[in-house]
């Protein structure tokens, strides 16, 4: 599933299938390597990829694991959404 917030291209629908989703993943690496830097981190407590180009945030991609397999995967184009990445949110009780 991916959110571009209307503002920045995204998938209309959601990506179903494995072979779909490593056809789809496999464009993305094509059109984004080249010229994207690419950093681990973590979103919510699940991996993630963290993509910039020009030094700013482009993309986020998250995954969900179930009993060591990805079940889902989250691209978050949204700019509003992406402020957020820069900043680590601090959670008290």
């Amino acid at each position: 599933m991916s959110d571009g917030g209307g503002v920045k291209l995204a998938m209309p629908r959601p990506t179903v299938g494995a072979e779909q989703v490593g056809q789809l993943l496999t464009a993305g690496v094509a059109l984004w390597g080249p010229v994207a830097e690419v950093e681990p981190t973590l979103v919510n407590g699940h991996p993630a990829l963290l993509l910039r180009i020009d030094g700013e945030i482009d993309l986020v991609v998250a995954m969900r694991l179930d009993e060591g397999r990805i079940t889902g995967i989250y691209s978050v184009r949204n700019p509003e959404k992406l402020t957020r990445m820069e900043r680590e949110t601090v959670v008290s009780r």
